[in-house]
């Protein structure tokens, strides 16, 4: 009876809020254009994103090297974030929600998925890599700075603290590609970027893309650390922001929209991959 009501009292006869429906099919159809991408495009639009977000390191470690501050220097981090947003790149871990939802209401498959992941996630590491190597060679009185802020990630030892930081990390970032597409407001999205730039860089979460460059950027300035100690720190970073991602957040929405999910798995062709290619 109360579904009754509020079907009459609601926009839309669809199952949910006429507010969840939009947002429904605004993130299965941003999920399935992201899916059904050409790798050349992913490769590209990821290269780019690690460009953006080594923009953010720069701005995080001139706060940083000058006021020592983490909460100003995440503010100030979030500028790579904004341009993320604004550039229309990609970053590995925006891809936690929208193409996941999309596959689970066969509007893509799992392989364009791994793609979609695999292809951003090496491209996000290459274009950072560089744009710290540049950014290291302009600013090498960063050096130490940069040197203790990679060694706060790589000589944590891996405890129920750091997996909780991992998943944070995950859950923060993810959640922030959650705010910015739940509006067409330009202003609020940029507010939304801003505030999970903060919460990722200010209270220093465990992100396997964030947190790689600073180490690269450490490791061409000459600290200590290898990158033997890098990839022994990605493996399970990388593992705990994909949980933290798909279980605190993408699997709740999913849960929410089950019915609209069902209907649209309902209405998909056998094989949404098929008509279209590299």
């Amino acid at each position: 009876m109360s579904e009754e009501r509020r079907r009459e009292l609601g926009d839309t006869d669809a199952p949910v809020e006429h507010e969840l429906k939009q947002s429904f099919d605004k993130t299965i159809g941003e999920g399935a254009e992201r899916l059904h991408r050409t790798t050349r495009n992913i490769l590209v639009t990821g290269v780019f994103g690690g460009f953006e977000v080594g923009l953010g390191i720069m701005a995080y470690l001139a706060v940083m090297h000058e006021t020592g501050n983490h909460l100003l220097a995440g503010l100030a981090f979030s500028i790579g974030l904004v341009a993320l947003l604004l550039a229309h790149s990609e970053l590995f871990t925006e891809n936690f929600l929208m193409p996941v939802a999309a596959v689970v209401a066969k509007e893509g498959s799992p392989a364009q998925l791994a793609k979609l992941w695999g292809g951003t996630l090496v491209a996000n590491l290459a274009g950072g890599w560089v744009f710290v190597w540049i950014v290291m060679q302009a600013f090498p009185e960063w050096s130490d700075t940069v040197s203790e802020s990679a060694h706060h990630f790589v000589d944590a030892p891996f405890s129920l603290q750091v997996v909780a930081l991992a998943v944070l990390g995950g859950s923060t970032i993810t959640l922030m590609s959650r705010m910015q597409q739940g509006t067409e407001n330009d202003v609020a999205r940029v507010i939304a970027t801003v505030i999970g730039g903060f919460l990722l860089a200010g209270l220093q979460l465990f992100h396997s893309i964030l947190d790689s460059l600073l180490i690269f950027a450490a490791i061409q300035s000459g600290a200590d650390i290898t990158y033997g100690q890098w990839l022994a720190w990605f493996g399970y970073t990388l593992l705990f922001n994909v949980l933290g991602g798909i279980v605190l957040v993408t699997l709740l929405r999913l849960v929410r929209t089950k019915e609209l999910i069902a209907q649209r798995r309902h209405e998909a062709p056998e094989d949404p991959a098929a008509p279209h290619g590299d």
